[in-house]
């Protein structure tokens, strides 16, 4: 893989070579590569055919996250978090220890307390990790769902980017049934609370529990808001805000 350099930057292809632009640059690559007939086809490929099994299983099962949490991750994700996502339920998927090769897959792993510490801690935005932001313990009762933060001081236990002046920190209860594919999601209450040295006591809610059956996923999230003449503006279109997930039941 080489990079371009020089005013003009070309996209597409131009011969063997392929130009294309990423987050790293601009970037050119020779094309190859093994004809797609004979890698679904050839029994030399078989291995190559199974780890792309497992591979689209991976990244289903990451899909079916994130769709769970769209509408959080609508404020707190990086450019880069489905590929991170992927990544880590195709580790969680190598923990199957009972599927045959080229059929684990992360529904039958995800129930060994080892798949879910591995999913516990995940960050939907890498550039706000939470454990770097919320600087207090808090408590989580799984079989409510309900997350609480005793003598929150948002101007100590809060690292907050320049210029914010309020925050809402919120959380919410997912099942993620990674065997047939569904989820559903409950939203606690959202707490917006000054910048400043009040204390505060935080409980977030759950309004129901989420119906179905599946991976328990408990979420917690913080947004910064800046105040200009009584009105609250997401500050710089999210990039300061967290979103993780933060117990795995």
């Amino acid at each position: 893989m080489a990079r371009q350099k020089g005013l003009i930057k070309i996209k597409g292809t131009v011969g063997d070579l392929s130009f294309y632009k990423t987050r790293d640059g601009d970037l050119v690559r020779e094309k190859g590569g093994v004809d797609a007939d004979r890698i679904a086809n050839d029994p030399a490929f078989v291995r190559t055919r199974e780890n792309g099994a497992e591979f689209g299983a991976s990244a289903s099962a990451g899909k079916l996250v994130r769709n769970a949490l769209r509408s959080l991750m609508m404020t707190a994700a990086d450019s880069r978090v489905t590929s991170r996502l992927t990544k880590r339920m195709s580790e969680i998927k190598n923990l199957d220890g009972t599927s045959a090769r080229g059929e684990r897959n992360v529904g039958v792993a995800i129930a060994l307390p080892t798949a879910k510490n591995m999913l516990k801690g995940f960050n939907f935005n890498d550039r706000a990790v939470l454990g770097s932001i919320l600087h207090k313990p808090y408590q989580i009762t799984v079989a409510t769902g309900v997350i609480k933060i005793d003598n929150l001081v948002p101007v100590n236990d809060i690292a907050y980017p320049q210029g914010a002046t309020h925050f809402n920190i919120k959380a919410a209860w997912a099942k993620v049934d990674f065997a047939s594919d569904t989820s559903e999601i409950e939203y606690t209450n959202v707490e917006n609370l000054p910048i400043d040295a009040t204390s505060n006591n935080v409980v977030l809610t759950p309004a129901a529990v989420p119906a179905g059956a599946g991976t328990d996923l408990y979420l917690l999230q913080i947004e910064f808001f800046q105040e200009v003449n009584g009105l609250q503006y997401s500050l710089k279109n999210g990039a300061f805000n967290a979103l993780c997930v933060v117990e795995v039941n």
